[in-house]
Order: C-alpha cells, then sequence, then structure tokens
C-alpha cells in the first residue's frame, strides 16, 4: 500500500533544529514534502503575503522525500505546498516542532499554528507541535514517541472536519513525560509594556517587551499539563464565533 503524504512545515525556518526533528520522524512514516521558510517567521500568526512575489527553492530531492524553502509566511507555505508544490492534498499536514511553548493564547500569534489552521481551512488533518524550550540547543528527544503516535492515530482515525490539534511538549527533564492530557486552552495573556529607546540620530524607537501571565486556576488546561510534565492536546478550529453570546445579542435593539 503507499505510504501516506506528509506536508511539513514551522515557523523557525527551514534550517531550525525543531523541523529537522520532525522531519527524520515524518520519514519513517510517510512520504514528505518540505515546504518551509527560508527564515524565522514566529509571530507572523495567518499572515499572508500579497505585495511581493513569493519564490520556492528547490534544496533537495530524494526518493520519497522533497525538501523546498520559501521566502513567505508558513501559511504562504502550507498553500504553495497543497497548491503548487504537491499533485494531490497531502494526508496530514505537521508543523513544527516550534522552540517555544504555543499554549494558551500563544496559538492566535504563533505561525506554527496558523499553519495547521490553514490546513485545517482545506479539511486536511492537521497538528502543530511546540516545545516548552526556546533554546536552540532544546533536547527533543523525550517527545518521538508522542509524536509518532499521535500522527498515526490521526492517519488511522481521522479528525472531526476543519479541526486541528495544538499540541505541546513540556521541557525535558530529569523525570520522564508523565502521560498526555486532552484539555482546553488555558486563560492568560501577555501584559505587555513598550521599551522606549534612541537612535543615534535621536529618534525615538520601541522594543517590545512583557511579561505572561495565568489567570487560569483550573487543572484541565494546556498550561497546567505542561507544568506538570504532561503532553498537551487541544483541539482547535478556526470557527471564532462566540455561540454563547448569539442569544443576548439578539435581545439588541438596533
Amino acid at each position: 500500500m503507499d505510504k501516506p503524504l506528509i506536508l511539513i512545515t514551522n515557523d523557525d525556518g527551514v534550517t531550525a533544529p525543531g523541523i529537522r526533528h520532525l522531519i527524520k520522524l515524518m520519514r519513517t512514516i510517510g512520504d514528505v514534502v518540505v515546504v518551509a521558510p527560508d527564515k524565522p517567521q514566529s509571530g507572523m500568526s495567518h499572515a499572508v503575503t500579497i505585495s511581493s512575489p513569493l519564490r520556492v527553492n528547490q534544496l533537495k530531492v530524494e526518493p520519497f522525500y522533497k525538501e523546498f524553502s520559501c521566502n513567505g509566511t508558513p501559511v504562504d507555505c502550507v498553500k504553495l505546498g497543497q497548491k503548487v508544490v504537491m499533485s494531490r492534498n497531502p494526508d496530514l499536514i505537521v508543523s513544527g516542532i516550534n522552540h517555544g511553548s504555543n499554549a494558551s493564547v500563544n496559538v492566535l500569534y504563533s505561525g506554527t499554528m496558523a499553519a495547521v489552521l490553514e490546513g485545517a481551512m482545506e479539511n486536511i488533518p492537521s497538528v502543530g507541535f511546540s516545545l516548552d524550550d526556546y533554546s536552540i540547543n532544546a533536547d527533543f528527544s523525550h517527545v518521538d514517541s508522542y509524536i509518532l503516535s499521535i500522527c498515526n492515530n490521526v492517519l488511522q482515525k481521522g479528525l472531526s472536519p476543519y479541526l486541528c490539534l495544538n499540541v505541546n511538549f513540556p521541557a525535558k527533564q530529569a523525570e520522564p513525560i508523565r502521560g498526555v492530557k486532552v484539555v482546553r486552552q488555558a486563560q492568560a495573556f501577555w501584559d505587555e509594556e513598550f521599551e522606549e529607546r534612541t537612535d543615534p540620530r535621536n529618534r525615538k524607537y520601541y522594543w517590545l517587551t512583557g511579561k505572561f501571565v495565568n489567570v487560569d486556576k483550573g487543572e484541565d488546561n494546556d498550561e497546567w499539563s505542561i507544568a506538570n510534565n504532561y503532553v498537551s492536546i487541544v483541539p482547535i478550529q478556526f470557527d471564532l464565533t462566540a455561540f454563547h453570546a448569539i442569544e443576548q445579542l439578539k435581545q439588541w435593539t438596533f
């Protein structure tokens, strides 16, 4: 039987250790096509390129494996991978492994997760993987079995239509990972500030700074899971409708 066709991308760039690790794992279970940014694209969310040309550069072609870089965003990479590079839709889209958590509100800023949301919009089973370690030298060795298990489950059992998964791993610790939690997105936010500086020509400029604030006291969310050495899986959808507010708004007078 034919192997599944897997499209891989990320937002840290095609040379990032996280995506290289993910490529190694995916090549054990399917035919792989990589279309990833040629430079870091963190924090791009669902941005697409509309004001400059997009270019795809072939890096490697081997039996059952093709690798390309793209000068666009992670979402551009998925669109080009699906509609230009590949001759048919992939059976699975995977994004990551991101250097840094994409739990809680971070899912809204993440290029890693925007890529899999783009896949979900095309009704292609898609999974984003992130590690709670921002180091370029992060250790990914403790996540292999979980990534393979999650991907094989998705390939064999599928996902509900227009759904994707946000998977976050705790950083490597002395103790092994305690297990997997299927949970909700934690209620948290970034308390942001802009640090003002002055350039040599006496013009002001700003650097975004801030701290992450978790106000969620529950134990059924992704932030709690990662903090307690569990893998968190959150099912994500791109429909942002607040259904609970519809009836209230219908009572307004217009």
